[in-house]
C-alpha cells in the first residue's frame, strides 16, 4: 500500500491545524452530509477511558474541549457542542467505580456536555465495520502470538530503516519466511476470515489464540501502520455493556469511528498520539466515513507528581497514599479533597492554554492560583497545630476589662461577616511561636520576653517554662498579661486559641516526591514527609457550625478556612464533628501555605547534613543518568556502572551477557530479564535523544 503523503493543498487552515494527510481529505459528498447534520455547530469530544480517576491532565483536556478550542476557533457560544464519551473498550481495566467518578468530576468542574455516550454502545456497529473491512480484503484474522508480532514488527522497522538510508533491505535484513513478514495469515481468503471472525465472536476460540488485524502497510515509516490489531478475544464481562461480547475492539480501531459516528469536527488529543494520525485516517478512509480534524496538544506535565495511570494505580495499590482521593494525588478527587475548588482548577488550566510545545509546569503556579482564589472567600481562624498551654498568672487584674472581640471573617471583605473571640485565663499558642533560647532574628515568644497578643492588643511576658520529664518538651508556660500604656512595643503579634477551642487533627501536605521530575526510580523518590499529621491541634470554636460534618460532600468542595499565619485548609471527609452535640472528630487538610508568611526554619546540624546528603545523591543520580544516556543499548552491560564486574562474557551480536563474573552460563530466565532491561534502556535512550533534538 502506498505511503500516506502529507497534504499541503488543503484549505482548512486555522488555529487547530496540524499535519495533514491525503487519507484525511473528505469527499464533497461526505462534507455535505456532515454539514447537513451539524449546520453551524462545531463539535468536540472529551473521551476518557474509565480505567482510573481523572487527574489534572484531564482537567486541561476538558478545558480545551469544552472551552478553549472554541475560543481559538472564534466559535459563538450558541454553536459550541462537546460530547462526553466513555472510551470503554478494555473491560479488564474498567469498572463501575471509575465510570461514576468520571461523571461526577466532569459535573463538579462545571462542564455540561451535549450528551454522554459510550464507545461500547457502538459495539454492534463496530463489529459491522470490521466485517466490512474483511469483505474488502482490508482485515484478516491472525493467530500469531504476541512475541511473533513483536519479531515481525522489529523486522519491518529494520527493513524500512535500511531502505530510508539507501541500503538494500533484502541484503541488510532479509525476510526468513513469508510466515514472519507479512505473516502466515495475511493472504487468507475473505470467506475463511469471515468464518474465523464469526467463531471468535461466538466464543469458540480461547483468549490469545486469534485477533483481527488491519491489512495496512509494512513498508510505512510509521510502525503504527504495521497491521494493527482491531479485535481481540476477552472472556470478561463489560461494566457497561454486560456479558454480550467476548471480542472487544482496540482503541485505535474504535475512537476514530466513534468520532465520525458522532459527527465530531475536532478530535483533540495529546502529542504522544500524533503518530497514530495515520491509522486514524486510514481506518476512516477504508470505511469511507467522515474524517474529523485531528489536533494534538502538549500534555500537562506538572512538577513533583506523576500523571501516568499505571503509576497512580500503583500508588494506591501499594498503599503509598490513602486512595484515589488522597490529597497528595493529582486526581480531581484528590485535588478537591485537598481544598482546590473548581474555580482554581479551571483558572489554572485556562491560564496554561494549549500549545504543541512540551514543557513541565511548576507546581507553584497551581499553588499561586489557589492562594489568589481562596484569599477572597476563606474565613479566617486562629489555630495551634502543636499547642503549648499558657496560663495567665495575673488574670484577676484584667477580669473587668474587655476580653471579647468581634473579628471580621475576612480582613478585606466585610460582607463575609464576623465572629467573636474571647481571651481566656488559659489559652494555647503554636509551638513554632516559642523558643527556649531567644535570638536577635527571632521575634516570637521566649523566656523573659514580651510579644503582642493578636486582636487583644496587649503583651504577654513569659515568666516560667514547665517541661515534660525525660524529653524536655515544653508542656506549659506561665505568662503575665501586660496592658500598661508604657509597655514595650512588640516586634510581632502571635495567634492564640482560647480554652474553649475545638481539638482537631490537621494534616499538612507537601510535595509527593522529593524531586521535581520523578524518574524511572520514582518509588524511591517518594517524599516521606509528604503528609505530616498534627493529631492534637486546636482551633478557635467560632468555626464549629461551619465545619459540621452534616455539610460534608465527597463530590463537592467543602468548607475552606485560612488558618492565620499558616495557610489555607479545608475540612476533610474523615470529619464526624457535630456542632449541635459539640462532639466528634474534626480533621483539616492543608491546601496550600501562605507563601509570603512561610517562616525560614533554622536547621539543625543533623538536618543540614541530611539535606547535603540528599542533594549529593540527587546530583549523583543525575550524573549517572546522563552517563547512562551516552551508552548505546548494545554496550549497556559492558560500560554501565550498574553492571560493572557482574559479567565476564557477552554475545557479539546483541551485547547481552552470557556468563556471570565467575564464568557460569546465565539461565534463560536471567537472559530474558537482561533483554528486557536492554529494551527498556533502548526506549529511554530514544526518548532522551528525541527530547534533546527539540
Amino acid at each position: 500500500m502506498a505511503e500516506a503523503k502529507e497534504d499541503t493543498s488543503t484549505t482548512t487552515r486555522n488555529a487547530l491545524s496540524a499535519r495533514e494527510l491525503e487519507w484525511a481529505k473528505n469527499s464533497p459528498e461526505l462534507l455535505a452530509k456532515h454539514k447537513e447534520v451539524n449546520g453551524d455547530i462545531v463539535r468536540t469530544r472529551f473521551p476518557p477511558e474509565p480505567n482510573g480517576y481523572l487527574h489534572i491532565g484531564h482537567a486541561k483536556s476538558m478545558n480545551m474541549n469544552f472551552c478553549l478550542a472554541f475560543e481559538k476557533l472564534n466559535v459563538p457560544m450558541e454553536h459550541r457542542r462537546t460530547i462526553f464519551r466513555y472510551d470503554d473498550t478494555n473491560p479488564d481495566a474498567e469498572s463501575k467505580e471509575y465510570i461514576d467518578s468520571l461523571k461526577r468530576d466532569v459535573a463538579w468542574l462545571g462542564w455540561t456536555p451535549e450528551c454522554t455516550t459510550y464507545s461500547s454502545d457502538n459495539f454492534g456497529k463496530l463489529h459491522g465495520f470490521a466485517v466490512q473491512l474483511i469483505k474488502k480484503g482490508l482485515a484478516y484474522c491472525c493467530d500469531m502470538t504476541k512475541l511473533e508480532m513483536e519479531v515481525q514488527r522489529e523486522l519491518a522497522m529494520k527493513r524500512v530503516s535500511a531502505k530510508s538510508s539507501g541500503k538494500d533491505p533484502d541484503a541488510e535484513h532479509p525476510i526468513p519466511s513469508p510466515d514472519v513478514l507479512p505473516g502466515r495469515n495475511r493472504d487468507t481468503s475473505v470467506e475463511r476470515n469471515l468464518e474465523i471472525f464469526d467463531k471468535m465472536k461466538r466464543g469458540i476460540y480461547d483468549e490469545g489464540t486469534w485477533t483481527l488485524r488491519l491489512k495496512m502497510d509494512f513498508e510505512s515509516a510509521n510502525p503504527n501502520m504495521y497491521d494493527l490489531v482491531a479485535y481481540r478475544i476477552k472472556f470478561t464481562s463489560h461494566p457497561h455493556a454486560g456479558n454480550g461480547w467476548c471480542i472487544y475492539p482496540a482503541y485505535d480501531f474504535t475512537h476514530g469511528i466513534c468520532d465520525s459516528l458522532e459527527e465530531i469536527d475536532y478530535s483533540i488529543c495529546t502529542l504522544e498520539f500524533e503518530p497514530r494520525r495515520e491509522p486514524y485516517y486510514w481506518i476512516l478512509w477504508a470505511l469511507d466515513m467522515f474524517r474529523p480534524n485531528v489536533y494534538e496538544m502538549s500534555r500537562l506535565n506538572c512538577q513533583y507528581t506523576v500523571l501516568s495511570k499505571r503509576r497512580l494505580l500503583k500508588l494506591v495499590e501499594n498503599n503509598y497514599v490513602r486512595g484515589w482521593d488522597d490529597p497528595r494525588m493529582p486526581t480531581i478527587s484528590g485535588l478537591r479533597r485537598r481544598g482546590y475548588t473548581k474555580e482554581i482548577v479551571n483558572k489554572f488550566c485556562n491560564d496554561l492554554g494549549a500549545t504543541r510545545a512540551s514543557n513541565v509546569i511548576e507546581y507553584e503556579k497551581l499553588a499561586t492560583t489557589a492562594r489568589a482564589c481562596l484569599s477572597e472567600t476563606s474565613q479566617r481562624a486562629m489555630v495551634a497545630l502543636d499547642p503549648i498551654e499558657i496560663t495567665i498568672s495575673n488574670w484577676k487584674e484584667h477580669e473587668g476589662t474587655t476580653l471579647s472581640f468581634q473579628v471580621q471573617n475576612s480582613p478585606t471583605d466585610a460582607s463575609l461577616g464576623e465572629h467573636s473571640i474571647t481571651l481566656t485565663s488559659t489559652l494555647y499558642i503554636d509551638s513554632s511561636d516559642f523558643r527556649l533560647e531567644d535570638s536577635q532574628e527571632y521575634y516570637g515568644l521566649a523566656p523573659n520576653k514580651a510579644v503582642g497578643i493578636k486582636y487583644h492588643g496587649g503583651n504577654i511576658v513569659c515568666d516560667k517554662v514547665i517541661q515534660e520529664n525525660g524529653n524536655g518538651k515544653v508542656k506549659k508556660l506561665i505568662c503575665r498579661l501586660d496592658t500598661a500604656e508604657d509597655r514595650p512595643k512588640p516586634k510581632t503579634w502571635i495567634s492564640w486559641v482560647p480554652s474553649d477551642g475545638i481539638r482537631c487533627e490537621v494534616r499538612v501536605y507537601n510535595h509527593l516526591f522529593t524531586v521535581a521530575e520523578p524518574t524511572d526510580l520514582w518509588e524511591e523518590e517518594l517524599n516521606p514527609e509528604s503528609e505530616i499529621v498534627y493529631p492534637n491541634a486546636i482551633i478557635d470554636a467560632s468555626v464549629s457550625e461551619l465545619v459540621d460534618s452534616a455539610k460534608l460532600d465527597k463530590w463537592q468542595s467543602n468548607a475552606a478556612l485560612q488558618f492565620e499565619r499558616m495557610g489555607y485548609f479545608v475540612v476533610d471527609l474523615d470529619t464526624t464533628w457535630s456542632h449541635e452535640k459539640k462532639e466528634g472528630k474534626l480533621v483539616f487538610n492543608r491546601t496550600v501555605s501562605l507563601r509570603e508568611e512561610v517562616a525560614i526554619k533554622k536547621l539543625s546540624k543533623k538536618e543540614e547534613e541530611a539535606n547535603a546528603a540528599r542533594k549529593a545523591k540527587q546530583a549523583a543520580d543525575k550524573a549517572a543518568k546522563e552517563a547512562r544516556m551516552k551508552i548505546e543499548p548494545k554496550d549497556l552491560f559492558r560500560l554501565s556502572e550498574d553492571y560493572e564486574g557482574k559479567y565476564s562474557k557477552f554475545a557479539e551480536d546483541t551485547g547481552l551477557p552470557t556468563h556471570d563474573a565467575e564464568g557460569n552460563a546465565l539461565t534463560k530466565s536471567a537472559l530474558k530479564k537482561l533483554k528486557k532491561e536492554q529494551k527498556k534502556h533502548e526506549q529511554t535512550l530514544a526518548k532522551f535523544k528525541a527530547a534533546a533534538a527539540k
